[in-house]
């Protein structure tokens, strides 16, 4: 029953996962209202569709998140009385698939950030200097949630192989 309570609780972390990204959306998208409503400079206007874009974007993520998660939580137990070991042998497959994806994604994040800053460096177009920041905005905030899962993701597959080993 350990294995069940070790899944939900990864599982409730991603949820939670899921509920911080929509809040960094609700900021994002309330900073575009802002420039729209408050912006008086050519460069304060050229950030409200890319930081309009940048939130819906991240509503979509927060969503996939979720949706993706949130069904796990009720159907771990029941997956888990139905043959514990297949259970406990498709989480540790999940997670290091999840494992291998991260240390993809971890690095690729980096080098968009590098992208926006080059873009930001380069380019004196108010437009595409706003879509440079926003593009190091939506790394940032995808990196620091990518790197808290890719720590839970770490230590939830280092608990399932211990327990594998153990039966």
């Amino acid at each position: 029953m350990d294995e069940i309570k070790l899944s939900t609780d990864w599982a409730r972390a991603e949820v939670f996962s899921a509920k911080i990204v929509w809040l960094a959306s609700i900021l994002v998208i309330a900073t575009s209202a802002g420039f729209a409503y408050f912006g008086k400079t050519a460069m304060a206007r050229a950030y409200i569709w890319p930081f309009l874009a940048a939130g819906l974007f991240l509503i979509a993520v927060g969503t996939g998140l979720y949706m993706a998660n949130m069904p796990r939580i009720s159907r771990f137990e029941q997956e888990y009385r139905s043959d514990s070991e297949v259970f406990i042998k498709e989480e540790v497959a999940r997670a290091q698939k999840s494992k291998r994806e991260l240390a993809r994604v971890l690095k690729m994040l980096p080098l968009i950030i590098l992208f926006g800053a080059l873009l930001v460096i380069l380019v004196s177009n108010t437009t595409w200097r706003a879509i440079g920041i926003t593009v190091i905005l939506l790394s940032i905030i995808l990196l620091i949630v990518d790197s808290n899962t890719d720590a839970r993701n770490s230590e939830y597959l280092q608990q399932l192989e211990r327990m594998t080993n153990v039966k």
